[in-house]
């Protein structure tokens, strides 16, 4: 069949997903409302459902006052029975795969559980959901005629008690439909290579020589790879390789640090960007519009959400609401309940509302990575914005930095430490430094009275990491590739403090 009548049918079916989109955004809340008593009636029988007496549960209030918060701390141990081969424990049906995950803020592994359900109504669900919302917006598109270049994590997956365990990507693509393969690159086989640099050089061999219309995957990892295509063919900008590329599929970290120098390798205007919001614990929302930062939250994959404001946040006032209760630019945590059994589990993320109708909303950082020694409570959005201010500012480039207190020391004022590894370093470090400081206070008021005349805090300082200091850090803890980040901020010095003595090597 040739290929534009495959780019027509597969568009045509897509797009049918957009009638079934407007139930959850005509009724958002009444959609949440049912999905949590389909969740509650299913796992009645299950151990977990037992020990909170499911079947007495009626309502919302009854659920959130009787099932308390938890992190994955407090729900491995039930984990940890079905991964030995106990089943029904807090899902009705039998899990047998689980996303292995450390995230950034905790060398331990976790397994988070992930059901077929989830596979289908969540994670697949989200891909065609995507590309439904980009065709939707792009009527013009030929996304179909070529192939997406995807770049996960992809570590082959592990054999434990006839369960299964590995990288998210892996499992998707173990599971994976044979038309999704056909339409994307590079191969399985070479997705599931686990060693990062001579994975990367197999995909430049292999894409290539591919029609690629779109990409998927990280924007820092994404970068390093693209660089490598340039680099191995010669060309100058990435249209010169794939004339019929027109979107990239980002998410995992904010794009705003990486916006210009995306921009360099692909100059075109009419490219697009579409950002999506996913996990190892699900897939939670989809930019829907056309050169826009806000993202959809999608309310009809299994997940329930509630929402804990940060401003009481770890408090003795702590307490979760639901969406039908959240307000407009207020920081929250984002907790969870899933069709894979993580019931009101917090997942570690912070988002903000940019629209109540329907609910859109922005990723913010993480829970454990924001910096609030002083009372500033700098949120990961503001560095990565200031960052990209202060960039465009001074033309230069950032791949990497995180921060860290300095704490306050007899008579001494506190402050923020930096260290950025530069693409692209700044003529005058000061000024750079100076005009960071000052975008941040106007991105951030809480920072901004902190730093009023140094009352409490003094000017940032920033240090200047050698070439690829953060690929080398993130190399010695086996974290190369894929869906690792580096930790933006954080209220300890323990990773300035790691990537300061790396320096010296």
């Amino acid at each position: 069949m040739p290929l534009p009548i495959i780019n027509s049918i597969a568009s045509w079916v897509l797009k049918q997903r957009i009638h079934q989109m407007e139930l959850f955004l005509k009724y958002p809340n009444e959609v949440q409302e049912d999905l949590l008593m389909t969740l509650i009636r299913s796992s009645e029988n299950t151990v977990f459902g037992k020990q909170y007496d499911f079947e007495s549960v009626k309502s919302y209030h009854t659920f959130q006052e009787r099932v308390p918060v938890s992190t994955y701390e407090d729900l491995e141990p039930l984990i940890e029975r079905t991964r030995k081969g106990e089943q029904n424990v807090f899902w009705n049906e039998p899990i047998k795969w689980f996303a292995k995950s450390s995230g950034t803020t905790n060398a331990k592994s976790k397994f988070i559980p992930v059901s077929s359900q989830a596979l289908e109504d969540c994670h697949y669900k989200a891909g065609k959901d995507l590309l439904c919302l980009y065709l939707n917006n792009n009527e013009n598109s030929s996304l179909f005629t070529g192939k997406s270049l995807r770049l996960g994590g992809s570590k082959q997956l592990y054999e434990d008690n006839n369960t299964f365990f590995g990288d998210l990507s892996a499992i998707l693509i173990d599971n994976m439909p044979f038309w999704a393969e056909f339409s994307s690159t590079p191969s399985n086989k070479t997705s599931l290579m686990s060693e990062w640099e001579t994975k990367l050089l197999a995909i430049v061999n292999e894409t290539k020589v591919e029609n690629v219309t779109s990409f998927a995957g990280v924007p820092s990892w994404m970068m390093v790879l693209l660089n490598k295509v340039l680099e191995e063919t010669g060309k100058t900008n990435l249209f010169e390789v794939w004339p019929n590329l027109e979107v990239y599929f980002h998410g995992g970290v904010s794009f705003d640090p990486y916006r210009e120098q995306y921009k360099k390798i692909l100059p075109n205007d009419s490219f697009k960007y579409y950002e999506i919001y996913n996990a190892s614990e699900g897939f939670f929302a989809i930019q829907d519009l056309n050169n826009s930062n806000d993202l959809l939250l999608m309310l009809d994959y299994g997940i329930f959400y509630e929402f804990i404001p940060m401003d009481i946040f770890g408090t003795s006032n702590e307490k979760a609401i639901r969406l039908a209760e959240v307000e407009l630019n207020k920081n929250y945590a984002v907790v969870i309940t899933t069709n894979s059994g993580l019931w009101r589990y917090l997942i570690g993320d912070t988002v903000r509302f940019t629209s109540l109708d329907p609910y859109r909303i922005r990723v913010t950082g993480r829970t454990k990575h924001h910096i609030n020694v002083f009372g500033e409570e700098l949120m990961v959005e503001n560095t990565d914005m200031a960052i990209a201010k202060t960039c465009m500012a001074t033309q230069t480039e950032v791949k990497d930095y995180t921060v860290a207190p300095i704490f306050m020391k007899g008579k001494e004022k506190g402050a923020h430490e930096w260290i950025i590894e530069f693409k692209k370093q700044p003529e005058d470090l000061a000024k750079f430094s100076q005009l960071l400081d000052e975008n941040i206070q106007s991105l951030n008021s809480d920072y901004e009275a902190k730093r009023y005349n140094n009352m409490t805090l003094n000017p940032l300082k920033v240090n200047v990491a050698r070439e690829n200091l953060f690929y080398d850090w993130l190399k010695e803890q086996d974290k190369l590739g894929g869906q690792h980040k580096v930790p933006r901020l954080s209220n300890s010095r323990d990773y300035l403090e790691n990537l300061l003595s790396l320096q010296l090597k």
